[in-house]
C-alpha cells in the first residue's frame, strides 16, 4: 500500500489493502481529538428547516473567540477554496510542510505559489503578496510566535498584502491565537470544530477578517452553506466552557504522554508535538508506516521530509496496544 494520502482517516483503503477489518483497527492517522464534544440528540427541527442566521451560533463564536468579526463556513476547507478568488493574481508564499488543499486552491486560482522553508520567509517575504501558513504547523508541529506573525503581516498590510494564518490546532493554546476584538486589515485566520472538539464530521469553521473581506467571502458562499445541525451543534460546543477546560487539560497531558512515547521509540528521530499529534521525521519511516499497519496501526506518512504523524490514542486498550508496537521498533 503506497502511504501517502492527502488525507488522514484513510482507513476503509487501509482495511482493504491489509485485510484487516475495520473494528480491527487503531486509527492514529489524523490529528482530531479522540475525546468528542458531547452532542445531544439532534432536535427534528434541525433535519425539517432550513438553516437560520439568526440562531445564537454567531453570538456563541464571539463569545469563544472575542471577536465578531467572524464568518461560519462549511469547514476550514470552504474558506481555503473560496480566499484564492479575492484577489487577482499575486505572488504566494506557503510555508511547508503544510495542509495540501493550501496550494492546490491558490494555484488553480491562478495565482504563482512557492513553497517556502520557514528559514526563509524574511528573505522571500519582499516579493510576495500573500504569506500562508499554520500555527501550530500541520503536520510540523511548528509554532510562530504572535510577535514575528505581526511583524510579518505589518510587511505586508504596508503594500496591500495578506497575511493568512490557519489556526486549526490553536484552541489548546487561545493566548497565542492572533485572534483580537477588532480585525487588522490584511489579516485572516482560520478556524475549525474539526479538530479540538472532535467535530470534524459537522464540517463548521470561521474566518477572522474585516467586514469588508468577509462581505467578499459571503458573495462566494453557496446558499446555506453550513447545515442546520451543524450550526445547532457548534453553538453548544462553543458555549461549553467547562468541558472546553477539561478538553485542554487531558489533551495537553496526552500530547505529553505521547511525545515521551514516540521519542523514546526512535531516539535518533526529531520529534514535536502539538496537543493533538506527534510528528516525527524518521529516516525509515515508510518501513514503520508498513510495520504499523501491519500491525492494524494507521498512522500518518509524510514523504518530504520522511516523517510520521501519530494522532491520540483513545482508550486504555489503544494505549496498550500503540505502546506495544513502538517498543518493537526499538527492539
Amino acid at each position: 500500500m503506497t502511504p501517502v494520502h492527502h488525507h488522514g482517516g484513510q482507513l476503509r483503503a487501509a482495511s482493504e489493502h491489509y485485510a484487516l477489518p475495520l473494528a480491527d483497527w487503531l486509527d492514529l492517522s489524523t490529528g482530531i481529538s479522540p475525546f468528542v464534544y458531547p452532542l445531544p440528540t439532534v432536535p427534528q427541527s434541525c433535519w425539517q428547516r432550513l438553516p437560520e442566521s439568526n440562531d445564537g451560533l454567531e453570538q456563541a463564536a464571539a463569545a469563544y473567540y472575542g471577536s465578531e468579526y467572524l464568518l461560519p463556513v462549511a469547514g476550514s476547507q470552504e474558506a481555503i477554496q473560496r480566499l484564492p478568488l479575492l484577489r487577482s493574481p499575486a505572488r504566494v508564499g506557503i510555508v511547508s510542510p503544510a495542509y495540501h488543499s493550501h496550494q492546490q486552491a491558490w494555484a488553480s486560482a491562478g495565482h504563482q505559489v512557492s513553497t517556502l522553508a520557514s528559514a526563509d520567509i524574511p528573505v522571500a517575504l519582499p516579493a510576495l503578496d500573500v504569506l500562508l501558513l499554520v500555527n501550530p504547523g500541520n503536520p510540523s508541529a511548528e509554532y510562530f510566535a504572535r510577535e514575528q506573525l505581526l511583524d510579518w503581516w505589518q510587511q505586508l498590510a504596508g503594500r496591500g498584502g495578506w497575511l493568512v494564518v490557519d489556526e486549526a490546532y490553536m484552541d489548546c493554546q487561545p493566548q497565542d491565537s492572533l485572534l483580537q476584538g477588532r480585525p487588522l486589515e490584511g489579516l485572516i485566520v482560520l478556524r475549525s470544530l474539526g479538530k479540538f472538539f472532535g467535530l470534524a464530521g459537522v464540517r463548521l469553521g470561521f474566518v477572522w477578517a474585516s467586514a469588508l473581506l468577509l462581505q467578499q467571502l459571503v458573495r462566494h458562499q453557496d446558499d446555506w452553506s453550513v447545515s442546520h445541525p451543524a450550526r445547532w451543534a457548534g453553538r453548544l460546543a462553543l458555549l461549553d466552557t467547562a468541558w472546553q477546560q477539561q478538553q485542554r487539560e487531558r489533551l495537553r497531558r496526552d500530547a505529553r504522554r505521547l511525545q515521551v512515547l514516540v521519542q523514546a521509540a526512535y531516539p535518533q528521530a526529531a520529534v514535536k508535538t502539538t496537543t493533538l499529534f506527534v510528528y516525527c521525521e524518521l529516516a525509515q519511516a515508510a518501513v514503520e508506516f508498513e510495520r504499523l499497519a501491519q500491525a492494524g496501526i494507521l498512522v500518518r506518512y509524510f514523504e518530504q521530509p520522511q516523517a510520521l504523524r501519530f494522532g491520540l490514542p483513545g482508550t486504555v486498550d489503544e494505549w496498550q496496544r500503540l505502546e506495544h508496537q513502538l517498543r518493537r521498533a526499538c527492539e
